[in-house]
Formats: structure tokens, C-alpha cells, sequence
């Protein structure tokens, strides 16, 4: 994974619609915006929990990765379930959660760059398309809050 190809970018770029969306939904508010931000926050902790298995799976195939790279690679699901059981339950709903998650999503290539995988095109992808995701997540939240 030297360069990343053009249907690699473009997939990943296309991977931003789901959140654009949801934001777009909850932004015009009425009862689809209330779906739109539970299915942000889904979206959001699917794509987070993905990222753990990338993580995992560049461990498994880097030797001399670092040793916390698999406790590192759960942490998205645990924190994603955990952010998902307070609205769950009725504590309250998505948006506190999602001004959480966003950052979190946004800061995750600092992982990559950990572990030390750093494959040509694969980080300045990685920061758009976080930064991205994240950025939105977390609008969705502040809109919603």
C-alpha cells in the first residue's frame, strides 16, 4: 500500500455522505432529524470501532509493532459502546456523546502515525478523512446539544 488509489480515495471521500446527510437532516430538525442524529451517531462509532480493527490488523501484519497497539485497537469499541449507553437508557441524548466522539475520530491518525504505519498517501487521506468525519460528528452533536 505504497500509493493509495484513485478508487481508495474516492471510496474513502464517499464515506463522508452518510454524515453530511445526517447533518443536513438534523439541521432542518423535525422528526427525520431526530433519526438523522441517532443514525450520525451510529455511523460515527461503526467507522471508530473500524478503525480499531485497522489498528489491529497493522499490528498483527508489523512486527516490532508497539506492544499497547492491541489494547489501542479495542479502545474505539469500548468508548463507543460506553458513549452509547447513557441515551440508551434515557439518560440523554446523542449529543453530548457526539461532542466526544467527533474529537476522538479527528484525532485518530495520531494512532497511525504511533504505530508507525505511515504508507505513502495513506496519512494525508487518513487526516481528511477524520478530520472530516470527526468534524462533522461533532457539529452534529453541538447542533443537537
Amino acid at each position: 500500500m505504497h500509493k493509495l488509489s484513485d478508487n481508495a480515495r474516492l471510496l474513502g471521500y464517499a464515506g463522508l455522505l452518510p454524515q453530511i446527510a445526517a447533518c443536513m437532516a438534523v439541521l432542518k430538525g423535525g422528526p427525520a432529524g431526530w433519526s438523522a442524529l441517532a443514525l450520525g451517531y451510529g455511523y460515527a462509532a461503526l467507522i471508530f470501532s473500524f478503525l480499531g480493527g485497522v489498528w489491529w490488523g497493522i499490528a498483527l501484519a508489523t512486527p516490532g509493532s508497539p506492544r499497547w497497539t492491541f489494547a489501542a485497537a479495542v479502545l474505539p469499541s469500548l468508548i463507543a459502546l460506553a458513549l452509547w449507553f447513557p441515551w440508551m437508557v434515557g439518560w440523554t441524548w446523542p449529543g453530548p456523546e457526539m461532542i466526544a466522539l467527533g474529537p476522538l475520530i479527528a484525532a485518530s491518525p495520531l494512532v497511525d502515525r504511533a504505530i508507525g504505519f505511515r504508507a505513502e498517501g495513506w496519512m494525508a487521506l487518513r487526516w481528511r478523512l477524520s478530520l472530516g468525519l470527526g468534524g462533522l460528528t461533532l457539529a452534529i452533536g453541538l447542533i443537537a446539544g
